[in-house]
């Protein structure tokens, strides 16, 4: 009897249905988390993309001078713009050909593209995918863009977006010609505060 009370812990039967139970529930779970991962991977694209926009206006403001934000397809010396562009550059001058230069402190140097911050596609956001109506907007030193800008970032790779009933929650960058940067849902209608306008 004084063994019995120094006996503790799981039989052989427990741990193998303790198990299978955990194997059961892992297995339900793993489409949903595969979704949550790869929905995150828009969101951290989008999120970036609106950061390089919103510093792209705030050095212009700034500075008092035009500072441009454009979309690259990568950033190496052959770099170009590009609409389907995942790489961004924040700089003063185009960076075309020259995407791989520092980021410089001295932006009064006459050396071109100085740029001011770079981006590049790989950092969190593999399977991501970028499309934009335009590849670069200026800028001025009042914060007005050139050009309104769309910006549609999906993820073909967890599947089709929310909009078109798949699981993915695409998102979109907006640029209006006043200088508003907005983040949008085009799965939401244009009059929800979360939709983006027609």
């Amino acid at each position: 009897m004084l063994m019995r009370a120094y006996q503790r812990g799981f039989t052989l039967i427990e741990l193998m249905v303790g198990l299978a139970i955990f194997a059961f529930l892992l297995a339900m779970g793993a489409p949903s988390f595969s979704t949550w991962v790869q929905n995150g991977q828009i969101r951290t694209a989008t999120e970036a993309v609106q950061n390089g926009l919103q510093l792209a206006r705030a050095e212009a403001v700034r500075r008092n001078m035009p500072v441009r934000f454009q979309l690259t397809n990568t950033l190496t010396s052959a770099c170009a713009l590009s609409t389907s562009g995942s790489n961004w550059v924040v700089s003063l001058d185009s960076p075309v050909g020259a995407c791989d230069a520092a980021p410089t402190a001295d932006l009064a140097a006459p050396t071109a593209p100085r740029i001011i911050q770079v981006r590049a596609s790989s950092e969190g956001t593999a399977n991501a995918v970028i499309a934009s109506d335009v590849s670069n907007v200026v800028f001025n030193g009042l914060g007005r863009p050139s050009s309104a800008m769309s910006i549609n970032i999906t993820n073909p790779t967890g599947g089709a977006c929310a909009a078109a009933t798949g699981p993915m929650r695409c998102l979109r960058v907006i640029v209006s010609a006043g200088g508003q940067i907005r983040l949008c849902d085009p799965r939401f209608a244009s009059t929800d505060p979360q939709g983006c306008p027609a």
